[in-house]
Formats: structure tokens, sequence, C-alpha cells
């Protein structure tokens, strides 16, 4: 069965001036067009394609990557708007429909939006929607207090920002736990700290434990060159000052400190902290 919106593995049946037909099994020959076909594809070979709908509605295929598939949350530009929708660039040559029944508020042309990928279950056409926590689970989530997952940063806050995690769950980075520049549409790593009851997590940017440590060093290096190459807090600096700043234990910034300087990246002041040229 052809999974529409999605990556699927067909085999070539004939070739032709404008491209390969490919065995869509019930729904018939689809085509993949002549500038999508890989150099030396010939009938009887296999092929991951993505399957979706030309500008005539007709199941097509193409090698080139979506920056989403059905089933997915994505931040995409809008490419322009017409008196039905928005249309979304998700890397394909047929831009993906918003309309404005999904959309919050009016799309604007070079604009990006956080945005849900589906079929619409009367046209069976892909659709984005904007309308974002319709299509998150309502299911408990399965983690455990230190759990990695990925976060797509979605709106900011009064309290944080909104993220969805491992595409599925919402979840909630508070402000004292972010200390580098996020914003809408980043891609990350996060760690759990707490399953709430309604099902909603929050998040930690640092994982717990010894690898707290290495990626606190990452993290202090990263801040450093984005502050001029100084940090004003060192050995001697207190454990509060550092707690406040930094949301870690002065013995794990220490420890992030010692790694730095062992690998001769920082000079080491008892107040402050120096990148090395």
């Amino acid at each position: 069965m052809i999974k529409l919106g999605d990556y699927n593995i067909l085999t070539v049946v004939k070739e032709v001036d404008f491209g390969l037909y490919l065995d869509g099994g019930d729904e018939g020959e689809i085509l993949l067009p002549r500038r999508y076909v890989p150099e030396g594809a010939e009938p009887g070979d296999t092929m991951e394609v993505f399957i979706y709908l030309d500008n005539e509605e007709r199941l097509v295929a193409t090698t080139e990557i979506p920056l989403a598939k059905v089933g997915d949350f994505a931040y995409l530009e809008v490419a322009w708007v017409n008196q039905h929708g928005a249309f979304l660039n998700w890397g394909l040559m047929k831009d993906l429909f918003c309309p404005f029944r999904e959309q919050k508020m009016r799309m604007v042309k070079g604009n990006k939006y956080i945005v849900h990928v589906h079929l619409d279950e009367e046209s069976y056409r892909i659709m984005a929607s904007a309308k974002v926590e319709h299509f998150l689970s309502e299911d408990m989530p399965p983690y455990q207090r230190g759990d990695e997952v990925d976060m797509l940063v979605w709106q900011k806050t009064d309290l944080g920002f909104k993220v969805i995690v491992d595409n599925k769950f919402q979840g909630l980075i508070y402000d004292d736990q972010i200390f580098k520049y996020i914003h809408t549409g980043d891609r990350m790593k996060g760690y759990v700290n707490t399953v709430r009851p309604d099902g909603k997590i929050d998040l930690m940017v640092q994982p717990l434990g010894r690898r707290r440590t290495t990626d606190f060093a990452e993290t202090l290096l990263e801040y450093m060159r984005g502050n001029g190459g100084m940090c004003p807090l060192g050995d001697k600096s207190d454990a509060e000052d550092i707690k406040e700043m930094f949301h870690v234990s002065k013995k794990v910034f220490k420890r992030a400190v010692g790694d730095l300087y062992k690998r001769r990246l920082i000079s080491i002041s008892d107040n402050s902290l120096k990148l090395n040229d």
C-alpha cells in the first residue's frame, strides 16, 4: 500500500522518455520524472522515493528530500498566498497548502511558522496546519527523569519556551533552564526533568549525572565564544553566582573549567575565564 506524503520502496516497471514508471500496486504506475531519476536506474531496480501529489492531484514520485513528511511537525516558510490560503516551501516542486481554516492568524509571505503535516480526510490531500496543539499526542509520555529527547522549539511563553518532544508530545523549557539564545524552529537535544500528571513534560537543556560535566564544558565554551571570549566567573567565584548564571553546581562548573583548561582552550583567574587565541 502506497504511503502518501512519505517514503516508499518501489520497483521500476518501465522507462520512458520523460522518466521511469514505478509499481504502485493498487494505485497503478507512478511516474518518477526524468530530472529525479538516479544515474543508471533501469527496469527491475528498486528505489526509495517520496510520494506526493502533482498539480493535477496525481501520485508522483521524487528522490528529493522534503523538509517534512506526513505526521511531522516542521518550521516552514510561506512561499506565496492566494485567496484560499498559504503555500509553504517544504523542499519539493509543489508547495504545501495551508488553508485559512488551519491558520491561527493570517500567514504572511516570507514568514516561517511551526506546522503539522497531515492528510486531509475529506480531500485526501497533503496539507499543513498551524493549529499544532490539535495534533499532539494525548497519551501519557513514557519517559523517566533524565531521558534524552529531541525537541523542536515551538513558541515563547511567559514561563519559557514550549517545545514539541520527539515529534509527538508537548513540553516546556523554563527560562531558568536556558542560558543560550534559542528561538522558534530550533531543533535540539533535551532531557526530561518531570512528566506532569497532565502529560506535559518539563525539560532541561543539560543532562543529569556524569554526562553533565562534559556537556556543560561545551556549553561554557559556547557561552564564551558568544560573549567576547570572556566569562565573569572564575575559580574562586561564589557557588550562588554560578548557579544563578548557569544553573549548575560549583562542582560541575569547576570540572568543566578544568576540562577546558586541560585542552588549553581557556585561561583561568580567580574571578574570570578567558578564551585562548
